[in-house]
Formats: structure tokens, sequence, C-alpha cells
């Protein structure tokens, strides 16, 4: 004990000074906590899986056990007998459109004549009871003419049509510069990129609620409410004003998660029985529902000059598309687009295809189209490094993209690119130390404690990634957002669409009324389609879009607050500030209180938010397609037994171009999350589908990565210059460290072992090294 401790206890206890109220986070910039975080944290947020109406039904859903067959006959009878059972549909009991999708309606509610895919509904159930349900749904008879699967997606260039459309979804040849440029070495790879599913915490759920109307409500946790509505409107045969969709708690999506083919047979039930249905699917049924990222096979030929500067890149890029089209237009335009990475590219050509096959569905994952790529572009730069006998860094900084630069689709970046900055900032920083070749450290092997063999068969590797990824939609998209601001009694109301799935869309539209009012108590109302359109949360567009409509509204309705004061005083309002609560003027004449001015009033504004047009990929893949892009550097180091193959991914060294920091832990959390991702990808994640069936869909046999499986992710650097055309300047955070992250991860695995490592996941033969 100290001196100055001993006289203080025998002097007695002093009077214990009064708490220091902590400062309430508080608009831009700060790190206002989630408002949904406490109920979250207790269980109570309101989930679709545990939504109950008075009268409920439970729904069960028949799924294809093959992944390609011809349906001979499907026979009800048996389940619509079955006590307790209320309605059995199929296909001939849709009213309306047959087909659904997001990208391109090609997909049956219902298989009526021919399977496509494993888990392919066939038809759908309504009970009394959710074993009832099941057991109703095992006991309609189908009848199938089992056919060969085209599960190889080059064969499906040469195979029969799997659909009326043909195999072929889409094919984009892009042409930029001198075809006959070559360079002083050549580099050449072939690399496969495994099936990513998106694995969200909870498996789909939804409610639906027939209306007196003739219409329905469903209650999902869906990301893009008003293009669900208006699909099932086209479904059931009504109009988008009969459907209703009430967004209930989303439980973790890394984009578009939800499957319309689990939505739309709900509703049907709802409407044949006239009573609310219940659907929660089983972790495997969200498996064979939703789309999972593409699976691509990439073929790569660099050309580089003597200094490593690269003259040229050939690549053929195919995407294999599963048994629908959904979104992989966008997907191939975003990996034909991005094939070259964030590198000066003077002349390239590129073959991008999408395809049919027999697998299952793909579709948006976050980073979708640029992940692939990026982990092939990123391991020929290493090839190009190792040819030349030079560093893997400065071989990437001397080819990196600039502002100003051009990419090879014609666009020219005119949104800021600090790549050379990012990646000098994670080569530079210092290295971890190495692990201690003793019993208390060896968890730090690969493979964990008694996991790994000798330590002295490990090795140690440095790698690079840099990955970058477009913002909003592509190719003409019309990327528009609506937003309502109400002020009442001190009280401020946000209306938006825009549906929270985890990116922080409702603490920052607190922030932003916060900060543009002055109003410290911020609601964000329920969503639903009854409001204005947002569009789907995916890219950062509710960030750029969504949040860019409630900052106008926020600035409507902050004119109508100060212009009574302005008059009053006989200047603009241009000359009032709002500030920790205080409207003052420039001169100090002017000093009250918001809620003051506020008093007795009730002021409210509409206003919409739309970024300026894009356009579609010509015949040569030209075209500005994208709004703005976002960059980000990656340094994995990572520790590989080389004689059981076992990989440890020690620390990731993040530098990312964020635009602007509009919530400091919020922004943090998202990086982490998109890196945690990436090494998923890298290491563990692959849905595997032999012969179309997909194997184990369940958490056991499909290996996502745990709090033990996630390194140290060190962020070494936030670049905030702001984009000009973007609100607050701010550019989406999440994608683009899951787009680097993989590549970073098998660049490490390639600088350890020496070998090719052309394949994600790694396998762990590709990271064992044999004796000579």
């Amino acid at each position: 004990m100290s001196n100055d401790a001993a006289t203080a206890e025998a002097a007695g206890p002093a009077e214990a000074a009064p708490p220091v109220a902590e400062p309430i986070p508080h608009g831009l910039g700060a790190s206002l906590p989630p408002a949904d975080a406490r109920a979250k944290t207790e269980g109570t947020f309101p989930y679709a899986a545990d939504l109950w109406a008075e009268g409920l039904l439970w729904a069960a859903v028949l799924r294809s056990p093959h992944p390609h067959a011809r349906i001979v006959s499907i026979d009800t009878t048996h389940a619509r007998e079955m006590p307790g059972v209320r309605a059995v549909v199929t296909h001939e009991d849709v009213p309306g459109a047959g087909l659904h999708g997001r990208g391109r309606a090609d997909r049956p509610v219902f298989a009526s004549e021919v399977v496509r895919h494993h888990g392919e509904p066939i038809a759908a159930v309504a009970a009394d009871h959710p074993d009832t349900a099941r057991m109703a749904a095992a006991a309609v008879i189908v009848e199938y003419e089992v056919l060969d699967p085209v599960i190889d997606p080059e064969q499906a260039f040469e195979a029969e049509p799997l659909h009326p459309d043909g195999n072929l979804i889409r094919h984009i040849p892009l042409r930029h510069g001198d075809p006959d440029a070559a360079g002083e070495i050549v580099v050449e790879g072939l690399y496969r990129i495994g099936r990513q599913d998106p694995a969200p915490i909870g498996a789909e759920a939804g409610l639906a609620v027939p209306r007196p109307d003739g219409g329905v409500e469903l209650y999902l946790a869906s990301t893009d409410p008003h293009g669900d509505r208006d699909a099932a409107a086209e479904c059931y045969g009504l109009t988008p004003e009969q459907v209703k969709i009430v967004v209930t708690g989303v439980p973790g999506a890394t984009a578009d998660r939800e499957d319309q083919g689990f939505q739309l047979p709900l509703g049907l039930l709802a409407l044949k029985t006239g009573c609310p249905v219940k659907l929660t699917a089983t972790r495997e049924e969200s498996f064979l529902g939703h789309a999972h990222r593409h699976p691509t096979l990439l073929r790569y030929r660099h050309h580089a000059d003597a200094e490593g500067r690269v003259v040229k890149v050939e690549a053929q890029i195919l995407l294999d598309a599963g048994a629908y089209a959904d979104t992989s237009s966008d997907a191939l335009a975003a990996a034909v687009a991005f094939a070259c990475g964030p590198y000066v590219v003077p002349n390239a050509f590129i073959e991008g295809w999408a395809v049919r096959t027999n697998n299952p569905p793909s579709g948006h994952v976050r980073g979708e189209g640029a992940m692939q790529v990026c982990a092939a572009y990123e391991a020929q730069m290493d090839k190009v490094a190792k040819k030349l006998g030079l560093d893997p860094a400065e071989v990437r900084l001397r080819n990196v993209l600039a502002t100003g630069d051009v990419l090879p689709t014609g666009q020219s970046v005119t949104c800021p690119a600090p790549v050379a900055e990012l990646l000098q900032a994670v080569r530079d920083f210092p290295l971890p130390a190495l692990p201690k070749d003793t019993p208390e450290d060896e968890w730090l092997l690969p493979g964990g404690p008694e996991g790994a063999g000798e330590p002295g068969a490990v090795r140690r590797g440095v790698g690079y990634g840099i990955g970058m990824v477009h913002m909003l939609g592509a190719e003409g998209a019309d990327e528009v957002s609506t937003a309502t601001v109400k002020v009442q009694d001190g009280v401020a109301t946000v209306l938006c669409a825009a549906v929270e799935t985890g990116q922080g869309f409702t603490t920052l539209a607190r922030q932003i009324v916060q900060d543009t009012l002055g109003v410290d108590d911020v609601q964000v109302a329920p969503v639903d389609t009854d409001q204005p359109p947002a569009g789907a949360g995916c890219r950062g567009r509710h960030t750029w879009v969504s949040g860019g409509a409630v900052e106008r509204a926020a600035k409507m309705v902050r004119t109508q607050l100060l212009q009574p004061l302005a008059h009053q005083f006989g200047m603009s309002t241009e000359l009032l500030q709002i500030a920790d609560g205080k409207i003052t003027s420039y001169d100090g004449v002017l000093s009250t209180t918001v809620a003051e001015a506020l008093d007795g009033k009730e002021l409210w504004a509409t206003a919409q938010c739309r970024p300026h047009p894009t356009e579609p990929l010509d015949e040569t893949g030209q075209g500005d397609a994208f709004v703005g892009m976002s960059f980000c550097a990656i340094r994995a180091v990572v520790d590989v037994d080389i004689e059981i193959g076992s990989v440890r991914v020690v620390e990731l060294a993040v530098a990312q171009d964020v635009g602007r920091v509009l919530n400091p832990a919020q922004l943090t959390a998202r990086i982490e999350a998109g890196v945690t991702q990436g090494v998923g990808i890298a290491l563990t994640e692959n849905l595997r589908t032999p012969r179309g069936l997909i194997r184990h869909p369940d958490l056991t046999g499909y290996a996502l990565p745990t709090a033990l499986d996630t390194p140290d992710i060190r962020i070494v650097k936030l670049v905030e210059e702001r984009d000009v055309v973007a609100p607050f300047g701010a550019k989406a955070v999440s994608a683009v460290p899951v787009v680097a992250s993989p590549a970073a991860v098998a660049s490490a695995v390639r600088a350890a072992t020496g070998r090719p490592v052309n394949r994600l996941p790694i396998r762990p033969q590709a990271a064992v090294v044999t004796a000579n």
C-alpha cells in the first residue's frame, strides 16, 4: 500500500464524489449505439419466427430430392385426406404469374413439368399443427423420371437446354486496347472458387394473414419489401395495393438473403384457407432454398514488362448460376469490369459468361463477382513478382490505380482511389511476433492444441490482397429512395422503407436527424410497403441513397424551423446554426434552444435521393456502368503446417477507403465482419454439391468460421477522402473486405509453401510441401 493510500485510509472514508455523467453519443461521427441492441441482447427482438396470430395454421413445403427430373405426376390425394390438413397447393393453384426472380422472372413458384435443382418446391401444405404439415407434405406422391444433371458449367454450352430461355444467361466480351500488345514475361493460371452460403443467423420464417379485401399481408424478414410485394402480387393475381409486406426483425443478412420461393407459397396458403399461415424453415430448407455465391472458373494470362508493370490481361470467367438467372447478370458485369483489379491495365480482353446448370441457384452475396476475380488477379500478381524476383507488394505498387485513371470498361475513376496509400499502410505495419516453441503457446500453432504436427513443420507466410467493389446498382439501375422526417413534441420520427439488416441504417438515420435538427430523441418507424419504396439493402445503397433522402428531408424541416426566427431578426436561415440543442446566429444576437423553437409545432417534410445515372455495358464491355467504387488493401500473415496442410491466419492488417467515418464503432464492426466472412471463403466455407445434390445442408457439414477461427484484425488506416457525389462523402464499407481478405490469405499461403494455391477454399493438400 502506498503512503498516500495509507494516510487516506487512516483519515476515514472520504465523501464520494458525485458520478460524472458520461456524454451521450450524438450526431454524425459519434459511435451512437444501435437502438435495437438491448432488445437483441435480451431476446425480446421481434423476429418472424416468433410471430403468432389467432387461428394460426402451419405450413410445410415439399421439395425435390433430385437435381434434374421430369415430373410425370403429382398426387395430393393422401395429403388432402389427412386429419388436420386445411390446404395443399401446387402449380395448378397459382392464380397469377407462375414465374418469379430478382433479376429475371424465370423461376417457377412450384415446379410443374421439370425439376431443375435439388430442393426445388413442388407443393405446399397448411395444417393445424407443424408436425401434421410436415407429414402431409411427405404424403404428396410425386412420380419422377430422373434425368442426368448438368453440373459442370463448361458442359452447359453443349448440353440440351435446361430452361426455355436456354443455358446461357449472359455473355460479356470486354475489349480494351491493342489485342497484339505483349509483355516481356507471361504468367498464366486456372482458378476455381467454391460455393459459399450466406448462412444467416436465423433461417427464413414468415407469417401470412389474409385481408378482408381479398388481399394478404406478409410479415417477413425482407430486405427488399417492395420488390417482394410486386412479385407476390404477380403470383397471386392481385394488385400491389392488395399485398402488404411488413418487415420483421432481420436475423442477419449479407444482402438479399431471403428466398422469394419461400415467401410465395406462404401467401397462397393464407389466401386459400382464409386463415393466418406461418412457415419457419429448417436449416436444411434454408440451405436448399436461398441463393448462394456463384462458383466460378477463371483462366488468366498476364503480360508484364521487365519492371513488373502489367501490359495486358487476358481472362475467361465462367459463373455457375445454378438453375435460374436471379442476379447472375449483375454478378457477371462486376466480375468482367473488375477482372483486372485496382490496377492500371492498358490492354484487357476479357470473356465472361453466366450459365444455367442443375446446381443450386446462385445469386447476390456480398461482393459478388468482384470477390471471385480478386482471388485470381491477385494470384497472378504474385506470379509476376515471383517470375521477376520482385517483392509482391512492390509489384502491386507499380501498377495500382489512382483517381483519374481509366478502367478496362472505359469508365474514368472520378471518385477518390487512394490504392497506393492503402497498400503502403498495410505493407509498413509491423509484423506480428513469431510463435514460441513452448508447450504453453501450442494453441498458436495451426490446428490448435494437439491439432498440429511438429512445430518445426510450421512455416510463416505474408501475402497481400487489394479489392475493389462498386456501390449501388449498376448498368442503368434506377436507384432512388424516399424518406419523411416529422417533428412533434420534441420527438423526431423517420419514415423510410430502408430495411435494417445489421448494416446500421436505423442508427445512421438517427444520427443524421440529430446532426441536422439538434433533436436528441429520434425514432425510426417500422418498415412496410405502405411507405414509398427505398430499394434493396445491398451495396451500401441505404447509406448513400436512403441516408441522402433522410438528410434532405431533415434539411427541409430545418428550414421550416428556422424561417420564423430568421424573419423575426431580419436575416437568412443560412446565418443560423444548430449545435448542442441550441440555435444561434452568426453574430450572437439570436440564441435560443431547439426545444423552445419547436414548442407546439408539428413540422414534416418528404424528400427523395437519386444518384447520377449509369449506363449498360455495350457489346464490347464499354460504358460508365458504376456510380462509385471503394477500395481495400489487406496484408495477411499465416502459419502453415506444411506436413499436414493446416492453416492458421495469425493477423489481417486492413487499410480501407471509407470516404468519411459516420459511426466509428459501427464501421469497425462492419469491416471486422467482412474480413471474417472472407476468412471463411478462404479456408472452410464450401457448400459441396456432388452430382447436383447438396451434401450435409446443415451447420455441422458446412464449416463456418467461429470466434476461435477469427484472427487478429488490425485496422491500420482509414482514408477519409470524401466522395463529393455521395451524401456525407461516405462509402460502403462491408463488401470490399470480403473481396480482399480471401485473396490475401491465399497469397500468404503461397508465400509460406511455394505452392500455387489456385482454389478457394484452400484444401489441406494444397498447403502440403513434400520433400524433394
